[in-house]
């Protein structure tokens, strides 16, 4: 497996002695910060990572997982996190949280730290604009084991955990239908993420089977301005051809919608019924409140926590199978979908 040039070689290039380049990759107190900076740069640059890095990953001696989210506000992300921490401080593991704020490029950087060593596992969700995984096997193929949750990367054989997606959607989307609604609109905020792939699918079977036809314009793609999302939806809301049910893929978007409709002459639910996939706390506060699809959040991240700490406690009895684990979600109904 090809991990880049020698240490001499980068030594070489730096017009450095190797034990001088070594002890700044080591974060030594007798070498300059100046001159730390200048090794680690020359070291990304030559996709050079020092095998003692890699030593001490498969020793363990770091006791973190670093744990890659691709935002904070999202209640289920924080509920992921709770519960990859409980677990990992039963072992003695500590988390490191990093947020890419729907931001390959930060994506891109984060993975470049945690191949440098700073981590002994990774746990997962890619952001909204990953497309190309190349960075990501990146970490594979260093043997630093990773999990994905929820935004999977199907292309790294690896263990995934996911919810039912397909499902969910497809029993909200019908619930949709049987209150009444025949006009429903599917917001989503990326294509290319595997979850919004599968409730996209869900969504439209769950219209198929009750004879109505998906309509291009009712699958609305948003992006990450809350501002921009609001008047998305609120167009969508004041077109002639008005949807009649929403079905919000992320939990931003049930709230966004709530701020469009307030911009209408609209209701909720007699103009307007309203589901989606959220782990909020206050949809129950919400006027009216919202009907959810509640995710196992806390249970994921758990799960997540005690494969790899078996995974880090018996290197070479365990491996983390190519297999995606599914956790159901639980569709509750409120005020948003039916009528007091």
């Amino acid at each position: 497996m090809a991990t880049g040039i020698s240490l001499k070689e980068l030594a070489a290039e730096l017009n450095l002695a190797p034990s001088t380049v070594s002890r700044a990759l080591n974060d030594s107190y007798e070498i300059s910060e100046a001159t730390k900076q200048k090794v680690i740069k020359m070291a990304e640059k030559l996709n050079y990572y020092p095998n003692q890095f890699a030593r001490s990953l498969r020793e363990n001696k770091s006791k973190t997982i670093a744990v890659i989210i691709p935002e904070r506000i999202n209640n289920f992300f924080a509920q992921v996190m709770d519960g990859i921490e409980e677990i990992a401080q039963e072992h003695g593991y500590h988390l490191l949280i990093y947020n890419t704020h729907e931001d390959v490029e930060r994506e891109k950087k984060i993975v470049n730290l945690l191949l440098n060593g700073r981590a002994d596992a990774v746990v997962m969700s890619v952001s909204s604009q990953t497309s190309d995984v190349s960075h990501l096997k990146k970490i594979y193929e260093r043997d630093l084991p990773i999990i994905f949750f929820d935004r999977i990367c199907g292309e790294i054989p690896t263990t995934k955990f996911i919810t039912n997606d397909y499902e969910s959607a497809y029993k909200g989307t019908k619930h949709l239908i049987q209150q009444g609604c025949r006009k429903v609109a599917f917001l989503m905020l990326s294509k290319e993420l595997s979850i919004t792939r599968e409730r996209h699918r869900g969504y439209v079977d769950a219209l198929l089977e009750s004879g109505l036809s998906p309509e291009p314009a009712f699958s609305l793609n948003c992006c990450h301005s809350t501002e921009d999302n609001i008047e998305l939806i609120r167009d969508m809301l004041w077109s002639e051809n008005r949807p009649d049910g929403i079905m919000a893929s992320v939990e931003k978007l049930a709230l966004a919608t709530y701020h469009a409709v307030k911009r209408t002459r609209l209701k909720i639910p007699q103009d307007l019924k309203i589901i989606s996939f959220s782990n909020t706390s206050c949809a129950g506060l919400l006027n009216p409140s919202l009907t959810t699809i509640t995710q196992p959040a806390v249970t994921i991240g758990q799960e997540c926590a005690k494969l790899l700490i078996r995974k880090l406690t018996k290197p070479k009895h365990y491996e983390l199978l190519d297999q995606v684990i599914t956790i159901p979600s639980q569709i509750v109904i409120r005020s948003s979908t039916t009528a007091d």
